[in-house]
């Protein structure tokens, strides 16, 4: 009996696994991602329109690269886990890397899943430090389906998977390397927090006075008072004190996008 391509991998009968990405302007970081990324039966890159090398490495690396043009981070992601060959993924970005820990755990998984989908957590590194505490880690990650029991949400940011059912845990880290310098970090906060903001005016949410304030307030308590953030140092505390302006700047920018609606609406009349 042949068997099930879609089912079974080269190892003793494990199901096989696609790894998937999404890219554009990746060339930095993508040669270790993939290089971690090794034991899967396909490397899956999706890129939307990179103008450095990043097309070129996915392809000297083995990997099957296809373009999309962008349709927004869920959008994108779920995109390209339905071009996968198999149905198992394992969804990861140009800069994570799969540790060795984290390999084993999904092997076993493959051989014999307890589960549809698994979250794993997330380690992320920031001004040179793994964060071990905080909003840093463990940052669970869910990651690895099924893609017949799970799919990406339409998100434009802040994307997620939703899963049917029960979702396992996993053993071993995906070590998350942030941008190099607080500036490259920062302007991707500020895009991030834009679309979060256009996302939420979209909804029709208007925040409160309060919620602005408080917001921020909470965040910091919870991260780095009761999940013990300051135990991470310096870097702790810049990362902490980012994702506080962030919570604030991203109800701002909702008031903003308000208030200029209104003022369109206005001139209508």
């Amino acid at each position: 009996m042949t068997s099930d391509p879609h089912t079974l991998g080269p190892m003793q009968g494990r199901r096989a696994v696609s790894a998937v990405l999404i890219t554009r302007d990746c060339e930095r970081t993508l040669r270790d991602t993939l290089a971690s990324l090794a034991f899967c039966d396909e490397i899956l890159v999706v890129d939307s329109g990179s103008v450095d090398e990043t097309p070129l490495i996915a392809a000297s690396m083995g990997a099957r690269v296809i373009h999309q043009d962008w349709l927004g981070f869920g959008r994108q992601k779920q995109f390209a886990v339905e071009q996968a060959a198999n149905n198992w993924v394992l969804c990861v970005d140009a800069d994570e890397i799969v540790t060795p820990r984290l390999r084993e755990s999904i092997e076993q998984e493959l051989a014999t899943p307890t589960h549809r989908a698994f979250e794993f957590p997330r380690c992320n590194r920031f001004l040179g430090r793994y964060l071990r505490h905080g909003e840093g880690y463990p940052d669970w990650s869910l990651r690895f389906f099924d893609r017949r029991h799970a799919s990406w949400s339409d998100d434009n940011v802040h994307e997620k998977v939703n899963a049917l059912g029960d979702v396992g845990r996993l053993k071993g880290d995906l070590l998350h390397h942030s941008e190099d310098t607080l500036r490259s970090y920062l302007a991707k906060q500020n895009l991030y927090t834009s679309l979060a903001a256009e996302q939420l005016a979209e909804a029709g949410y208007v925040p409160s006075a309060r919620k602005l304030i408080a917001s921020p307030i909470f965040r910091f308590l919870k991260f780095y008072v009761v999940r013990r953030g300051m135990l991470d140092g310096v870097p702790g505390i810049v990362h902490i004190a980012i994702g506080c302006f962030n919570s604030f700047i991203k109800y701002a920018k909702v008031v903003e996008l308000k208030r200029a609606g209104e003022e369109k609406a206005g001139s209508r009349l």
